[in-house]
């Protein structure tokens, strides 16, 4: 097993302002991180929050930290992987992302999301449209759970089985 270095913000005192940039530094260099969330993660290391606040403003001047660019790669990675609007505007509220800034950057109303909506059915699901109101529920659920709006899994599943 490989042992880690000791990592020398770790040791430093509270407020450093040097060791809590390099941690941030650090932390930044991995991901894309929202201000708020920044912050926490600071304060998580040891570093007082008035430091960690200082830094992230310091960064965000410097526009090392953006979150806005921060919302579109949240967006982008997280459509990629299947899930819905409702479910990542959710997720940027719990990372602290103002509401201005979600709304920019998911646009639920985007015709985008129901060709998105559509193409995760078919994944699991097959090309074929559901034969019965069993398996037409089982999808909207599925749908519903990764974070599509109704509009958009009621396009995504089909026509309804009335033939209406």
């Amino acid at each position: 097993m490989r042992r880690r270095k000791p990592d020398p913000a770790a040791a430093a005192a509270p407020d450093d302002q040097q060791a809590a940039r390099l941690a941030a530094l650090k932390l930044l260099n991995r991901r894309d991180y929202g201000a708020r969330e920044l912050g926490q993660r600071l304060a998580e290391r040891g570093f007082a929050a008035a430091t960690a606040q200082a830094i992230v403003d310091h960064l965000v001047q410097e526009k090392l930290l953006d979150d806005s660019r921060f919302a579109e790669h949240f967006v982008a990675y997280h459509a990629n992987r299947g899930q819905g609007p409702v479910r990542i505007a959710h997720k940027l509220r719990e990372a602290g992302v103002a509401a201005e800034l979600i709304s920019a950057s998911v646009d639920a109303g985007s015709a985008d999301w129901r060709r998105r909506c559509a193409e995760v059915r078919r994944k699991r699901f097959g090309a074929r449209e559901p034969g019965s109101w069993a398996e037409r529920g089982k999808q909207a659920r599925f749908l519903t759970q990764r974070g599509f709006s109704s509009d958009q899994v009621r396009a995504a599943i089909g026509r309804d089985l009335d033939g209406e």
